[in-house]
Formats: C-alpha cells, sequence, structure tokens
C-alpha cells in the first residue's frame, strides 16, 4: 500500500471486514437458493448496503469522510466495470453507489473492496451512517484541526455498536473543522464544529436535530464547548436519549429532529446532560494516546514552501481565458504557501451530476499520484478533490482534467448542480432529478454567463426525502408527482454557510417539468436586474424577498 495521510485498517478493522464479506456470502447463497424470502433478506442486504432499486440492485460503498487513497479509486473503477455498466454515482453524503449490481456478484463485490480497506457497512439501516467531514480537511488555510481525526474515531466507536444498530431511524452525523462551514453540520442529526475558546482550547460545539427531508429542520446547539476527549461520551449519551424517546410507531416522526422539536431543546439538553453525567468519566472517555495515535495517521504530507506566485500559472493565466476562470472557481487556498486546492467538477454541461466512468475514475487517480500525494476527495456537493497540489502544476493538472471532462470550471455556480437519482433509478422517487439538472446545466452552459450570475447553489430532489439537499439550495427544486404529472415545486432562500443556515421557501405553485428551465431564468433574470454590487443570488433574495421573483416566474411560465 502506498504511503497514505489517513487512517489505515489495523488487523481487527481487516478482520472484521472479512467476516462480514463471508456471512453475506452465505446469506446471497441462501436467498438465491430460495432458502430466504426477500423479507428475511432485506434488512441482511441493507446492513451491507445492498438496496433493490427501481429496476435493480444498488450498492452504496462507503468512503469515510469523503476521503479516498488513489489504489482505493482505482479499486472501485475495477469493480464498476466489472461487476456494474463501467460507472458510478457520488452522492451527497461522501459515498460511490453502483446502480445496476446483480445480487450474485455483490459478495464478490464487497470482497475486492475488502482488498482495499473498504466497505458497504452502514450506508443503510436505522444506524450511524457514513460519518461525513469537510471536504477540504488537512489542506484548509481556515482550519482549526483536522476534521477526520474525529471523524474516525466516531466511525471506530459507531461500527457494528450493539446499542445503536437498530435506531428509530437513521442517523447522520457532520463535522466540520473550519469556521466556513463545508459540511453542512446544522442540517444533520447531529453537528459537531471544531473551535477554541478563549482559553486557546480546542473543542466541539455540538448540535442536534437539524436534518431536511419530509420535515426540514436546521439544529439546536446542545453543547457551546465540549471538551475532546469528552467527545463519545457525549455522543453515547444523546444517541442513548434518541434510543429512549424516539418515536417507532410512525415512520415520518422517527427521526431525531421531531423529538428535539417535541419535547425542546431545553428539555433535550436536560436529559442528555444527565445520561452524559453518568458515563462522561467512563470508559468512553478518550485518552490522550488514543487520540495521538489516531491523529498521527492524518499528519498532513510534507509539503515545502514555494513562491505565492507561478511562472507557469500567470503564463497560461493570460494566455487562456478558460483557465483563468477555473483559477477563479475551482482552485482553493492551501495552507501551505505554493500550494493549492483543486476541484474536479462532476458536473460537465449537460451531463448527471456526480457520475464518473471507471476511465474517468482512474484518469483522477493518475492525476492524484502525479500531482496530489496520492489522495482525493469527495465533497457532498458531489465533486471530487485534490487536496495538494502545487502551483506550478495546476496547468497540467487543468490539462489532464480537461482530457477527462472534469475541468468545467463551475464550482459554486449554476451548473454545480446537486440532484438525487430520481425517478430514473430509484423507487422512492415521485420525479425524475437528472434529466431536469441536465437541461439546466446545458442552458446555462456558457462559462462568461454563468461566472457573470456568481455564486447560485441550485439542488434538485425527486422526493420529499431531499436526498438532492433541495430545502437548502439557493434555488431548490423539489419533484411532486399530481395524478400520474411529474411537476416541480421551486423554493428560494435556502443555505448551509455557517451563521446563515435557512431553510428554503417555497415560491408558488409547481411548474411542468416542461417549464423547469424557464423558470429558472427567470429567477436568474429578476437577481440580475436586482442585484446590488457583491450580491449572490441569495442575498438579493434576502434584501427584496420573494415578491420579484414570483411575479417574473409566473409570468414565464
Amino acid at each position: 500500500m502506498p504511503d497514505t495521510h489517513f487512517y489505515r485498517y489495523d488487523d481487527y478493522d481487516k478482520t472484521l471486514v472479512a467476516e462480514r464479506v463471508e456471512q453475506f456470502r452465505d446469506q446471497v447463497r441462501r436467498r438465491i437458493a430460495g432458502e430466504l424470502t426477500e423479507e428475511q433478506f432485506k434488512p441482511l442486504r441493507l446492513t451491507n448496503g445492498l438496496y433493490l432499486q427501481l429496476h435493480a440492485y444498488m450498492l452504496r460503498i462507503a468512503i469515510p469522510y469523503g476521503t479516498l487513497a488513489s489504489h482505493q479509486l482505482r479499486k472501485l473503477a475495477e469493480i464498476s466495470r466489472k461487476y456494474d455498466r463501467g460507472y458510478g454515482h457520488f452522492t451527497t453524503r461522501q459515498n460511490l453507489q453502483l446502480n445496476w449490481i446483480k445480487l450474485e456478484d455483490a459478495p464478490d463485490a464487497l470482497a475486492a473492496l475488502a482488498e482495499v480497506d473498504m466497505h458497504a457497512m452502514q450506508t443503510s439501516g436505522n444506524c450511524i451512517r457514513n460519518v461525513t467531514a469537510d471536504h477540504f480537511a488537512g489542506a484548509a488555510i481556515d482550519e482549526i484541526e483536522d476534521p477526520r481525526i474525529w471523524c474516525e474515531i466516531v466511525r471506530q466507536w459507531s461500527t457494528l455498536h450493539p446499542e445503536f444498530s437498530f435506531l428509530p431511524r437513521k442517523f447522520k452525523i457532520a463535522i466540520t473543522g473550519s469556521p466556513n462551514d463545508r459540511a453542512a453540520v446544522r442540517v444533520h442529526d447531529i453537528g459537531l464544529r471544531l473551535w477554541k475558546n478563549g482559553q486557546g482550547e480546542v473543542g466541539f460545539e455540538v448540535i442536534v436535530g437539524g436534518g431536511l427531508g419530509r420535515t426540514p429542520m436546521i439544529g439546536k446547539t446542545l453543547r457551546e464547548f465540549l471538551p475532546r476527549d469528552e467527545l463519545l461520551a457525549y455522543l453515547e449519551a444523546t444517541l442513548r436519549v434518541y434510543n429512549r424517546y424516539g418515536r417507532r410507531d410512525n415512520l415520518y416522526k422517527a427521526r431525531i429532529k421531531i423529538l428535539v422539536h417535541e419535547i425542546g431543546a431545553e428539555k433535550m439538553r436536560e436529559e442528555v446532560e444527565a445520561e452524559y453525567a453518568s458515563i462522561r468519566d467512563s470508559a468512553l472517555r478518550l485518552p490522550a494516546g488514543t487520540i495521538e495515535a489516531i491523529a498521527e495517521q492524518f499528519a498532513p504530507p510534507v509539503l515545502a514552501e514555494r513562491p505565492a506566485i507561478s511562472g507557469p500559472v500567470e503564463a497560461e493565466r493570460l494566455s487562456n481565458l478558460e483557465f483563468a476562470l477555473w483559477l477563479k472557481s475551482n482552485v482553493a487556498p492551501h495552507r501551505v504557501q505554493g500550494h493549492a486546492i483543486v476541484t474536479a467538477s462532476l458536473k460537465p454541461a449537460g451531463s448527471p451530476p456526480g457520475d464518473a466512468s471507471a476511465a474517468q475514475m482512474e484518469g483522477v487517480a493518475d492525476i492524484a499520484d502525479a500531482y496530489s500525494q496520492g489522495e482525493i476527495r469527495v465533497s457532498h456537493e458531489q465533486n471530487l478533490i485534490f487536496p495538494h497540489v502545487a502551483l506550478d502544476d495546476l496547468p497540467k493538472v487543468y490539462r489532464a482534467l480537461a482530457a477527462l471532462g472534469f475541468a468545467e470550471a463551475n464550482i459554486g455556480k449554476i451548473t454545480d448542480i446537486i440532484a438525487c437519482p430520481g425517478l430514473d433509478y430509484c423507487a422512492l422517487a415521485n420525479a425524475r432529478s437528472i434529466p431536469v439538472a441536465q437541461r439546466i446545466s446545458t442552458h446555462f452552459a456558457g462559462l462568461a454567463r454563468q461566472h457573470d450570475i456568481g455564486d447560485l447553489k441550485i439542488k434538485i430532489s425527486g422526493c420529499i426525502n431531499a436526498c438532492g439537499h433541495h430545502h437548502v439550495g439557493h434555488i431548490g427544486i423539489l419533484g411532486v408527482d399530481k395524478n400520474g404529472v411529474e411537476l416541480y415545486q421551486l423554493s428560494l432562500g435556502g443555505d448551509v454557510d455557517f451563521g446563515k443556515t435557512a431553510i428554503g421557501t417555497i415560491l408558488g405553485p409547481a411548474v411542468t417539468a416542461d417549464k423547469v428551465v424557464e423558470a429558472v431564468d427567470a429567477l436568474v433574470a429578476t437577481y440580475l436586474d436586482t442585484r446590488s454590487a457583491g450580491e449572490r443570488f441569495v442575498d438579493t433574495y434576502r434584501r427584496v424577498g420573494a415578491q420579484p421573483f414570483k411575479e417574473r416566474v409566473y409570468a414565464a411560465v
């Protein structure tokens, strides 16, 4: 295995994953032989991330805290080519989904994942799902501490936790180590924000009860500052309270956000603090040596400082307008001078958001090896990141990405759309998401126009479960079904920026599929005619309100 700068499985991890593969292999054998009914098999397959979707089985592969080594990405490409249709879909939980897996091939696919210390455990079911993190972790210039250290600690604590394997509902945790929240912590069941208090100590703000779906809510802060070594005790206390009082009689009221809403944040805090007081000094308190041992595995690569201005970059920027735009939107500052963080856009105009072919995955792995210390990150916005790129290498990275179709200069722009798989794949969906995203991105494909519009986040869901995060889009689009007709409901003003997190407000009546692009065009035109200098779309909306947007949209459609 190449040298990496994140957690490496030990013998315990490897044994656990291997044993789960063999257990599942026998379960699949029994299902195919008719010894298990689908009803009996369902909880067994879901425990291993295997869903039965609209047309086929879907395997959801865990990518803990969105971090991949190049050899792992190559293995994902190999698996997608051998056991699926040669491509995969990166999700808003930083996972990878294979949408056409055959049941009889699923155990072999899991065995192949185990070869590179990967699995699909707890990517489904009423358990603690894949813990997500800031995709710039370990490289961001604004970072207080690498959140992946804590994601890994939570992963080890939560994997097959006997008390939390059958919660009232699925449970999602996100962690950020930066004041600029790139992990959307306020819309998770538990969100954790690392920050430094007045004494210079680093600890966690603990936010509980956020979430999207049928009843979107913004999480409430239960603890302003939690010492780092008490994290697991506080999480255990919170999950125990949820397990004890969470609704199990109503699927739609089973999430922790409903519990917090119904009993109130103060009562929730009292219950959690009482439970926490009884266990804070137990074996759940993290020894300093344990924290240090895991932190050492996330030690950043040794990068020599370089000049802050790169000759090759300046030459390319002056001669290539598309490269200059790419620098503005897809390249972020790195904590080490002379380096940068590069985001590869998985949103070329007209393509399904978040999809990558096996060949493209292999190409990304090659770029990571050549220019980014062999590391790749998956963002919850369904893009891929190279976290450690020397400035002088940016023109070469750009050209390599362009050859793959991943150099679109649109990160944070109107065509950088988040979309769920929708009715093309998902059995729960009411409407299609991918074709809507494709039509919008094609309509706004011109880079000059996109950059004039500026930062504008469109998020699309094919049903009320909100896997496309439409509630927190600057423009949110929700597919609904009315008497067999696919309609799309528009909402405005959603956001996940820290301190500005907001749930969007429905604009008015839903529009038909053939009018969605016209509606978005009207929204954009209203913004361009109304904005003040420096205002983003969402800032203009907050200033002027919905009425100007509503008038123009419904006049157009």
